[in-house]
This record gives structure tokens, C-alpha cells and sequence, in this order.
């Protein structure tokens, strides 16, 4: 559904939040939210824009999977399904996100209500945002998310991550590129724009797959947006450069300043009355849209050398280093198996642990219990050295003009198939209904 049709059912359940009371986006916002835990809130009354605020929308699984329509079981094989078969988006000649059209000097950035998060930024962000272009050599349209940082009225300094998809497009178009900004989507969009797609695949086709997501034409820029989003910011990647950073990364570490593509904005479409949606930097939200969506593209890999049964890409770690992966074991190999696959299907990951079906992935006592009762670090464990590593590590080797790398360990925490005269099973008591004694 969309962002509006979501809120509306939240607010029905009384399950949103509503803040009349000022509130500055000068970090004022940001600790409120953190307060709240993430739960959905709205901010009615912002001192510094006419324009309401809602975050935490997409804070938890349940969440999402509720914005969907679809159960927390439903989720890693629909994330599957539409990858794999990805539908093309329809076109239409009239949206929403296009109600109301500023260009000129009615461009200014500065009115809308976007956040300073921490004392450490180096300006105000949007972290929330999807960005669409169009590779010139290819032809292929791409959706992602680039952290934005606010410069002035009418630009962005963007984080453009080397040699990714707006990064080769960028270089294929000379330097300048046409860029669509969408903020305010639904979450099919949210998790299609977070998934890392084979070049050349569509995310939009992707987030049309999970749940139909109409598309229009930019007003001056040829490419499509959503047409149910919240705002739309036409413009182009220029090849002036700017500091960017530091801004709050997904392992709650400050990120480092660069030399980033500054960002002109010429055109802003919206929704009559719209809303801004805001995440939490380096927290649930941040850490959900970015893991989750490598979850199916784990299983597909361990699909292929056993028999996967489910995939966390665990917050604690960072929702991006670490995985737990659940096997039906049917061969001794299938848990070693298992690790290599995990970390082909997700380049970052950086620790695997494999479990059995009797394990509960989503508890971590549960994953603990496990590694203490069923893994032996010098006979379960696979240790790799000198890998392709996360620049969001920053433990590993980041030393500037090369890939980061990093050591990576899976464990093997699956229980063996042949008796060793020990038991790896775990007994419980009966069950029984209190009522019947209290």
C-alpha cells in the first residue's frame, strides 16, 4: 500500500503517534524518535517547515510486512519471487506525486523538514530517499538509496558509492547524469531500491512484483518515478564536487568525509498537502531496509548445495555483517556448505552461523545455545583471510584507492547425523494450561 494508506491504517489501530507540540529538526527530531523506540510517529507542528513529518514506519519485519499485506512467513519467499520475476511497471499520464510542480525560483530545498541527526553531521540529510537514473550506454534504469546532503536551496551533495550502478552510469554519461530523488514511497519500493539486482534488471519491475506500483513520467527529466510518492526532486549529478560527511552509518559509526558529485535540483513535484518520511540513521529502519533484502539472495545460494530453510541477517550485527542461516541437514557437509554459499550470495557478509531446523534463528539465546552445544571451533569453523570486505567495517582493511577487505569465520553449528553417544536434542517439560491451578 502506499505511504499515506499505510499511515491510515496505523493511525486506526492507534498504533501511530501523533506530536503537536513544536519540534526543531535540529536534532530535537532525531531523539524523540530514538526515545520512542522507532515506533511509528508523526510530527504535526515542525518549527523549521509547514510540511508534517512520519517516521518509523518500517521500523520492524512486522511493519513491513503488515505495509504489504502479507505475513512475516510470506516475506523472505515474496522478496524471492519478485526478484527472480520481476514485472514491468505500468506507465500513466496523471499522478499524485505530480499535484503540485515548483521549477525556477520556486525550488528551495530549504522549506522542507530535512533533519540534522547528530552533533558529529556534517550538514542536514536525507537518508530516506530513493534515487532513479538511467545508464546512457545501457539503457538500463536503475533505483537505489544515496545519503543526501542538504548544500543549499537548489543542491545535494550525494554519497555515490564507487562502482555501483549511479557510479558507472555516471562515468558511461561523462560526468553529468539526469537523476529523479523519490521520497516518501511505499515500502515495495523502499525494499526494491535497498535490493542489489543484476545489472541491467529493473528495480521498479522488481517492486511492481511485490506489490503494483504505477509509474509517471519526471516533468523534466526523461526518466519515471512512482507515481504515489510523496515528492519527486528533477534534477542532475553535476561533476562539481563538495565535502560530504560525516554523517552516522549503518554501524552507528560516524562515516568519514569525502569529496562527493554535487546534485542540481531544477524541478520539485508533490502530493497536495504531502508528507516527509524520515528514517533513523544507523538504527531499525536503516538497519532493515539495508540487510533484509539480502536475505533471499542468501537462500538462493544455499538453496543451491542443501536445504535452506530460512535466513536473519541479524541487527546485532549491524544487519549486514552477520547472518544466521537454517538448514535441513541431510549430508555431514551441508552446514560447511552452507557457510561458503552464504557468503557468495552476500558479498559483505562477514560471519555465518548455521543451524538446525530445531533452532530459533530470530533469538539470539537460542543461535548461543546452539554454538556452545553442537560447534567445535577447530573441527566446525571455516576461517578466510585477506576476502572483499565492507566499507562499513571498520575493523577491516580500508585503506584508501582499494576495496575493503576483511577476515570472515563460519560457524558450523549444526548437530552431526551419525550418534557419537551424545545427546544434541534438547528436552522439554509438558505443556499444561495454568488456569487450571491458579
Amino acid at each position: 500500500m502506499t505511504l499515506r494508506g499505510f499511515i491510515e491504517q496505523l493511525q486506526k489501530t492507534g498504533e501511530l503517534t501523533k506530536i503537536t507540540n513544536p519540534v526543531s529538526v535540529e536534532y530535537e527530531m532525531a531523539g524523540i524518535i530514538a526515545a520512542n523506540g522507532e515506533k511509528p510517529v508523526m510530527f504535526e507542528n515542525v518549527v523549521e517547515s509547514k510540511v508534517p513529518v512520519v517516521a518509523g514506519l518500517v521500523s520492524s519485519k512486522e511493519l513491513i510486512c503488515r505495509s504489504m499485506g502479507i505475513t512475516k512467513e510470506q516475506l523472505l519467499p515474496k522478496l524471492l519471487d519478485a526478484i527472480e520475476h520481476p514485472i514491468a511497471a505500468k506507465l500513466v499520464t496523471e499522478a499524485a506525486c505530480q499535484e503540485v510542480v515548483h521549477t525556477g525560483a520556486d525550488v528551495d530545498l530549504t522549506k522542507l523538514p530535512i533533519m540534522h541527526y547528530t552533533e558529529m553531521d556534517g550538514g542536514k540529510y536525507i537518508a530516506s530517499a530513493v534515487s532513479i537514473i538511467k545508464d546512457p550506454k545501457t539503457g538500463a534504469r536503475n533505483m537505489c538509496f544515496h545519503r543526501l546532503m542538504l548544500k543549499d536551496k537548489n543542491h545535494f551533495v550525494a554519497r555515490i558509492v564507487e562502482n555501483r550502478g549511479t557510479d558507472t552510469a555516471l562515468k558511461n554519461a561523462g560526468g553529468e547524469l539526469e537523476i529523479a530523488i523519490c521520497l516518501g514511497n511505499s515500502t515495495a519500493v523502499l525494499l526494491a531500491a535497498a535490493t542489489t539486482l543484476p545489472m541491467g534488471v529493473d528495480e521498479l519491475a522488481m517492486a511492481n512484483a511485490l506489490e503494483k506500483t504505477d509509474l509517471v513520467k519526471c516533468k523534466t527529466v526523461n526518466l519515471e518515478v512512482p507515481a504515489d510518492c510523496e515528492f519527486v526532486f528533477e534534477g542532475k549529478i553535476t561533476k562539481e564536487k563538495a565535502s560530504e560527511g560525516p554523517f552516522l552509518d549503518l554501524t552507528g559509526i560516524v562515516d568519514r568525509t569525502r569529496q562527493q558529485p554535487v546534485i542540481e535540483i531544477k524541478c520539485i513535484t508533490h502530493r497536495k498537502s504531502p508528507i516527509y518520511q524520515t528514517i533513523l540513521a544507523g538504527r531499525n529502519e536503516h538497519k532493515f531496509l539495508m540487510g533484509m533484502p539480502k536475505e533471499p539472495t542468501i537462500y538462493k545460494e544455499v538453496s543451491k548445495v542443501c536445504q535452506c530453510k530460512d535466513v536473519y541477517i541479524t541487527p546485532g550485527g549491524c544487519s549486514w555483517l552477520h547472518a544466521v542461516v537454517q538448514i535441513k541437514k541431510q549430508n555431514p557437509e551441508d552446514g560447511k556448505n552452507a557457510i561458503a554459499a552464504a557468503f557468495k550470495g552476500h558479498g559483505s557478509l562477514k560471519h555465518c552461523v548455521v543451524v538446525d531446523e530445531d533452532i530459533n534463528i530470530y533469538d539470539p539465546h537460542d543461535v548461543e545455545w546452539a554454538i556452545a552445544t553442537r560447534f567445535q571451533a577447530d573441527k566446525n569453523s571455516i576461517i578466510l583471510s585477506n576476502q572483499p570486505g565492507s566499507s562499513l567495517d571498520p575493523s577491516g582493511d580500508l585503506s584508501e584507492g582499494k576495496k575493503a577487505t576483511t577476515a570472515k569465520a563460519g560457524l558450523d553449528a549444526t548437530a552431526p547425523l551419525v550418534s557419537t553417544g551424545k545427546g544434541f536434542s534438547r528436552v522439554d517439560y509438558i505443556k499444561v494450561d495454568l488456569n487450571k491451578y491458579l
